[in-house]
């Protein structure tokens, strides 16, 4: 009985110096990490050991195979299902905002858009605030303050470059 676990173990040595390398390179083609690969293919002889009872010299490389292309398919079927996963946690994570750092930088932004509109001229500065702050439209703003269309467009646009100019001057 002594003997036949003896012969087994060698057999199971042999089949690794044998082996091993093939293995290797079959687990490497399947899985196209090294790291991995050598892993699965120590896990590949490991589980050989399991079956001492039923190896023998001439069906020990189909056992070597078959624990192989199980292992490689186990290995695959976690690494997709892990994928998955986190692609799932990827697209259904709610994106995490720090809301007072964006609350003080609304802050300073708004701060310099008053501070530049202090020192617009007049007639811009009051389209300006009617078209920004009281969400009027350009008709309006000219029926109110009896301008042409024209004439508001060009102050709401000259007043909008000048702030913008400013603020990315302050920044």
């Amino acid at each position: 009985m002594e003997n036949s676990t003896m012969t087994t173990s060698q057999l199971i040595a042999d089949s690794y110096v044998s082996y091993h390398n093939q293995v290797y390179l079959y687990i490497l083609h399947k899985v196209n990490c090294r790291e991995e690969a050598e892993d699965l293919s120590q896990d590949v002889f490991l589980r050989l050991m399991e079956y001492k009872q039923m190896l023998r010299p001439d069906t020990v490389k189909f056992f070597i195979y078959t624990i192989s292309r199980n292992l490689v398919n186990d290995y695959l079927r976690r690494f997709y299902k892990k994928q998955e996963i986190s692609s799932y946690m990827y697209d259904h994570a709610e994106t995490c905002t720090n809301d007072t750092e964006s609350r003080i930088i609304s802050d300073d932004l708004a701060a310099l858009e008053q501070r530049k509109l202090s020192v617009l001229p007049t007639q811009r500065r009051k389209i300006y605030t009617m078209s920004r702050f009281e969400d009027k439209s350009i008709a309006d703003i000219s029926s109110e303050l009896n301008l042409s269309h024209r004439t508001v467009e060009n102050h709401l646009r000259i007043g909008r470059h000048e702030v913008r100019e400013y603020i990315r001057q302050c920044i």
